[in-house]
């Protein structure tokens, strides 16, 4: 009898606390998502790799303000032409206004390091914690898959606006240390005042940061797909170089409006007086486009992946 009573008394201590633990509420609450998603970005937020990436993007601001100040010695510099391209007109006006400095910093890493640092962290995202065997004890805790995925996503997007801000932050302060700043002349040859151009800034570089995500979801899905993440960065980062490689090729121009990173030099349109939307547009469509589908994609590999191999 008093045997027959302890048992379960006995067996019901740590399964309570297993129940409670994956508790339906709790997993519902939206408090404890957030609190998940603020503990991924902290995670990898506090990582050297994330320091060193960081670090380096906001090095390139300083290393091109650095080289137009000796190139002119100070003085004025041309008038930049309307449309002689983002990266050139931005810069032949860095030397009249400090500001677009900001503008030409982006311009020069919008092809090569932004994206390959959102390549690197978004293809360790899930490989990752694969490779160093913590991806299993992340879904003993009651967030399943879906909304790790999620987390995982969220806190990719989040290094995209970080990364960004990081870039133009650097620019704004090297340009206003370095060059003069006031009243803004637009691509299209008009003037706004400064405070205006630093509303341009702010939204060029969340322009740029939206023209991320569809990479992101890709390296997130490539991420799903192996448990190295090495070998996962490597692929993200390859598939950036390819997909950058057919969009320089005139005879695929046919595809180039279907590549993630066909628009993303729209930023500039921004600078113009009134902003063109019409590229801009198509852009935000085609970076929507990638993320459902390799969002989509990853998230039908991850529910199915074995993480006990």
């Amino acid at each position: 009898m008093s045997q027959a009573e302890t048992a379960p008394q006995s067996g019901t201590v740590h399964p309570r606390r297993t129940v409670d633990a994956h508790d339906p509420a709790r997993r519902r609450n939206p408090l404890w998502t957030l609190g998940l998603l603020r503990s991924e970005i902290i995670t990898m937020l506090r990582r050297h790799r994330t320091f060193a990436l960081l670090g380096v993007l906001a090095a390139v601001p300083v290393l091109i303000g650095i080289a137009v100040r000796i190139e002119t010695g100070g003085g004025g510099g041309g008038s930049g032409g309307p449309d002689g391209g983002a990266g050139p007109a931005f810069l032949a006006q860095v030397t009249n206004n400090g500001l677009f400095l900001v503008f030409a910093a982006l311009a020069a890493t919008v092809p090569v390091f932004l994206p390959m640092a959102v390549g690197v962290v978004a293809g360790d995202a899930v490989a990752g914690e694969a490779s160093s065997g913590t991806l299993r004890y992340l879904l003993v805790a009651p967030a399943g898959r879906t909304r790790l995925l999620l987390v995982k996503y969220a806190s990719v997007l989040a290094f995209c606006l970080v990364a960004t801000l990081v870039v133009a932050a650097s620019a704004l302060a090297v340009g206003a240390l370095l060059f003069p700043v006031g009243e803004v002349t637009t691509i299209s040859g008009t003037r706004i005042s400064f405070g205006e151009g630093l509303v341009r800034a702010a939204l060029t570089a969340l322009v740029v940061a939206v023209s991320l995500t569809g990479f992101a979801a890709l390296g997130l899905f490539v991420s799903t797909l192996t448990g190295s993440g090495i070998g996962a960065m490597a692929a993200t980062v390859g598939l950036l170089i390819t997909v950058q490689i057919l969009d320089s090729i005139p005879q695929l121009s046919g595809v180039h409006p279907y590549l993630f990173s066909h628009y993303w030099m729209s930023f500039a349109d921004v600078l113009r007086e009134p902003v063109h939307w019409d590229d801009l547009i198509k852009n935000f469509q085609l970076q929507g486009l990638y993320v459902a589908v390799f969002c989509s994609a990853a998230w039908a590999r991850f529910t199915a992946k074995d993480i006990t191999a």
